[in-house]
């Protein structure tokens, strides 16, 4: 549908594009008891399409019915002019054809379909054919008048139509730009903190229905058409002057829960050099708070190239890595024993520290996370143990160096270097 829209979206009205075929002028006699019948054929016919038409039946009240009945005159007047001035489509074809791309507008914006304003023609065509026929014959227009008569009026009611779904497909393509800026402008907002009273009204302006709770997802800007696809329509996209947001890489606020994000990205990041980040499911107006920790743990290089990370798996490497400046002071700190050493062998002294720490001195399975022999652990940490000396039996020391190295090898300000 988006792609029907968009090539109609600048048309407007065209007489000349889809004419009626020119044919004799009919007698000003004929014409005249035709314009007489002009306003009960134009009642019949709105009585029918109200009747007959899904998408009328029941819709339209009084002040409707009027405007449509205006309308079914206008263009009955319209071609009687043009039938009586032999088919010449100028004047009042343009005039016609413009207030029929008017209707398809008003049809659009009522929220009535395509197809229903194509049968609306339809039926008006049949019984206004019928009732200016019979007028016509009474004012003594001969059998081949007619024919001729009849192929002028379903000419005449195809450019209309052709007009009016013209009118029609603009007024869609319009809301539709203007829904998406409003949409863009909401997730803008929620990104950006906005008050929860300015994001409610944005959301009722978007005629967006907002979910319990909105998950953000920070991902390449190339895998955003294909996530997009896979998921939840009411996903919003904010795509101007984000907040904080690296370039090359796009954010979405996904509503939660989505079974299909998960397996979406699974498939679509592995083997890329980019990474996917999810930071956590918070209620929709708060989703700037997981926002703004999606976008630490990208910063603070959580996740490997080609991965798909969940901030709620690394919340204590998040807050160690909050305040970036504390943290430097701290790490030079703590660390200060290792800093005449060449860097390759602090790189690998630290980084056995760290695996130490975590796994609390266990020498199997520091071994296992380091890839080294258990001998190779209990050599460097007797390294360590000459460089740091009783601070490893100090608490607060301990404490320090657990923070000081929290961060994993390779993230921005820690310890860079493989054992």
């Amino acid at each position: 549908m988006a792609v029907a829209r968009a090539s109609t979206r600048e048309r407007g009205p065209s007489a000349a594009a889809s004419r009626p075929a020119s044919a004799p002028p009919l007698p000003p006699d004929a014409v005249t008891a035709m314009d007489l019948v002009v306003p009960a054929v134009a009642d019949r016919a709105v009585a029918a399409i109200v009747a007959e038409v899904p998408g009328y039946v029941g819709t339209l009240d009084a002040g409707a019915r009027v405007t449509l009945g205006r309308a079914v005159e206008v263009a009955l007047r319209g071609f009687l002019a043009l039938a009586g001035s032999g088919g010449d489509p100028s004047a009042p074809m343009a005039q016609t054809v413009a207030e029929a791309h008017a209707l398809g507008r008003g049809e659009a914006r009522a929220g009535r379909s395509m197809d229903a304003l194509l049968a609306a023609y339809r039926v008006g065509a049949r019984v206004s054919w019928r009732g200016l026929a019979d007028a016509g014959a009474r004012a003594g227009l001969a059998t081949d008048q007619l024919v001729g008569f009849a192929e002028l009026v379903f000419a005449y009611i195809d450019a209309l139509s052709a007009a009016s779904v013209a009118g029609h497909a603009a007024e869609l393509a319009s809301e539709d730009r203007v829904r998406g800026r409003r949409l863009e402008r909401l997730g803008h907002g929620l990104v950006s903190g906005g008050d929860p009273a300015s994001l409610q009204l944005a959301a009722e302006r978007a005629q967006w229905s907002p979910p319990d709770r909105l998950v953000p997802v920070l991902l390449p800007e190339a895998l955003v058409d294909q996530v997009l696809a896979r998921i939840d329509p009411r996903t919003l996209q904010p795509a101007e002057d984000v907040p904080g947001l690296p370039s090359g890489v796009a954010v979405l606020l996904v509503p939660d829960p989505e079974p299909r994000l998960g397996p979406a990205l699974d498939r679509l990041v592995p083997g890329g050099t980019g990474v996917a980040v999810l930071g956590p499911a918070l209620p929709w107006a708060q989703v700037a708070d997981a926002y703004r920790l999606a976008l630490r743990a990208l910063a603070l290089g959580l996740a490997q190239p080609g991965t798909v990370l969940r901030a709620d798996d690394v919340l204590a490497e998040l807050v160690v890595g909050a305040d970036p400046h504390s943290l430097a002071e701290l790490r030079a700190r703590a660390l200060a024993p290792f800093a005449d050493l060449p860097p390759a062998v602090a790189d690998r002294l630290t980084a056995t520290l760290r695996a130490w720490l975590l796994h609390r001195g266990r020498r199997d399975a520091v071994a296992a996370a380091l890839f080294v022999h258990p001998q190779t652990v209990r050599y460097r940490m007797a390294q360590v143990r000459a460089l740091l000396g009783e601070r490893l039996d100090d608490p607060r020391a301990v404490l320090e160096l657990t923070i000081a190295l929290a961060l994993p090898t390779g993230a921005p300000g820690s310890p860079v270097g493989r054992p």
